[in-house]
């Protein structure tokens, strides 16, 4: 049987079968996950899932990535030394395996012992200052030597300067897009020189452009990998308060550098301090507030399928009585459980048949809604 988190290792056929699934229409990494506790494996999911989308009110099946789409991709990767692996396989970062989401699947090229090793994440505005960029260049430098590998989205200004002064203690990019598109492209020689010490991770297929919605997800795997995030230089509304926001739902530590309050660039920073993140002036601030969690063992989530799954089909009042409570509003799975007057799995059973409808949006904390 799959397991989409426990310590594992894929056969050829089941890896092949998770990349079919993964890259099915309207199936992300929770739907994933709820398929394979539902039906117990990525094969008897895939057989599934026309007759779900079509009960979840689908007027057409969705496209289910097909054998040979799948072993092209793997075949592709290989050439260019991807790796797809999965989480308790060596090279899945052990912290990312833990988030809600955490990508069934992840392409990753370079130093696999490095993914192993306690990350911190180091993130902050493309238009830097150069007191940032000096900033960002120093305490990546101090990080590294102290043996914490440095991740970060290989954008411009502080993820730059953050990559290029940990290349050689290790530095970790984590793509947006495909690992056959690199953004921005003049960094894809900054990007081989991580390799050798560090590495690149995607969730997304191999040839992906990157759209505006995939730098968010994107960002929740910087954070998701870390023990913890720096914040340097960023602006209200930027892209380092979103990776913030997601590493403080993640349970990450979250660190801001000040900045004077005369510079927009400091005004997120400087509002995630009020709020609670850790000021950070040097590298013994990070290193003295992650020391405790690294003490700590990493627990991968416990697998849910159990060796026999059994699979009732909603009946048409409890699939109304459920979709009836559905809105644009976020509502908790345990409170449609509780509302419906159904079993937890009769819930499950619809809103899988919803989500792979196109019709339902899965939030973080449990909350659904639809579309």
């Amino acid at each position: 049987m799959d397991s989409p988190h426990a310590a594992i290792r894929l056969s050829d056929e089941q890896r092949r079968d998770w990349l079919r699934l993964i890259r099915s229409e309207n199936v992300g990494p929770r739907t994933f996950r709820a398929l394979i506790n539902q039906f117990g494996s990525a094969r008897a999911a895939l057989e599934r899932l026309p007759d779900l989308a079509r009960r979840g009110g689908a007027m057409r099946s969705g496209r289910i990535c097909s054998e040979e789409d799948a072993d092209r991709e793997i075949a592709r990767g290989r050439r260019i030394g991807v790796a797809l692996v999965a989480p308790g396989e060596v090279g899945y970062p052990p912290r990312l395996a833990t988030i809600d989401d955490a990508p069934p699947l992840l392409g990753m090229r370079g130093n696999r012992d490095a993914m192993a090793r306690p990350m911190i994440a180091i993130v902050g505005s493309r238009n830097a200052s150069g007191a940032g960029l000096k900033f960002a260049e120093t305490l990546a430098h101090e990080l590294a030597d102290a043996e914490f590998v440095i991740i970060s989205g290989l954008a411009r200004g502080i993820d730059q300067a953050a990559h290029h002064a940990s290349a050689a203690g290790g530095s970790v990019a984590v793509l947006a897009g495909g690992h056959e598109r690199i953004y921005p492209p003049e960094h894809e020689d900054l990007l081989l020189d991580l390799l050798a010490f560090g590495g690149a991770i995607s969730e997304m297929p191999l040839g992906h452009v990157p759209r505006a919605k995939d730098f968010p997800r994107r960002n929740r795997l910087i954070s998701g990998a870390a023990l913890g995030v720096v914040v340097i230089e960023a602006a209200e509304r930027s892209g380092s308060l979103i990776t913030a926001r997601m590493a403080a739902e993640q349970g990450r530590e979250v660190f801001a550098v000040p900045g004077s309050p005369l510079d927009p660039r400091a005004a997120g920073t400087n509002r995630l301090i009020k709020q609670g993140a850790t000021l950070v002036t040097e590298a013994a601030d990070v290193i003295n507030a992650v020391a405790p969690i690294m003490e700590r063992p990493i627990e991968l989530p416990s697998r849910e399928a159990e060796d026999e799954v059994s699979f009732d089909e909603p009946d048409d009042s409890d699939r109304a009585r459920i979709i009836g409570l559905l809105g644009p509003s976020p509502i908790g799975i345990d409170d449609l459980i509780r509302l419906a007057k159904v079993s937890p799995t009769t819930v499950r059973v619809v809103l899988l048949e919803l989500e792979l409808a196109g019709r339902l949006e899965r939030h973080g904390g449990g909350l659904v809604s639809m579309v």
